[in-house]
């Protein structure tokens, strides 16, 4: 008999124990959404800011079209144009070098889709011309680039 009046003064403390304890989680939930004495808050704007600010923290970008003509004005289709940019690695991490594979079309043109602005190194591979490649500095939007082909060097 004693010990089931253990145990049910066991149960009934840890009911108790156990309602206390929902209580002050619940009224601590509400202070700290409402504030002290059920004030209201106006509404939070820092996550609308720290959107913002993490835009003007992203480098500007620049939209690149290349055309590449030969010596005569003739557009080179089919290039191969690689254009190389510095990417940001973060915090703790070093800048990398980036690279972008492309295709010239039928008029010799191609657009870039949006690289950093800075230095870039664009690149041209195409059969039966000189290899070109020439380190940019672009600080604008949109830039246009005009690359004239030479023809390979003659072997005697």
């Amino acid at each position: 008999m004693r010990l089931e009046n253990g145990r049910e003064r066991l149960s009934q403390s840890w009911n108790w124990g156990t309602a206390l304890a929902l209580g002050l989680l619940l009224s601590g939930i509400a202070l700290a959404q409402n504030g002290p004495a059920g004030e209201s808050k106006p509404p939070d704007n820092s996550n609308t800011q720290s959107k913002k600010d993490e835009k003007s923290s992203e480098p500007a970008t620049t939209k690149l079209k290349i055309h590449v003509t030969s010596k005569g004005d003739k557009p080179v289709g089919n290039a191969s144009v690689y254009v190389r940019f510095n990417q940001s690695g973060g915090l703790f991490h070093h800048d990398k070098l980036a690279e972008l594979g492309l295709k010239t079309n039928e008029n010799g043109t191609v657009k870039v889709p949006p690289v950093p602005q800075g230095k870039i190194l664009i690149q041209v591979v195409a059969k039966g011309w000189h290899t070109y490649g020439k380190w940019y500095e672009i600080n604008q939007d949109q830039a246009s680039i005009e690359i004239v082909l030479e023809p390979p060097p003659r072997w005697y």
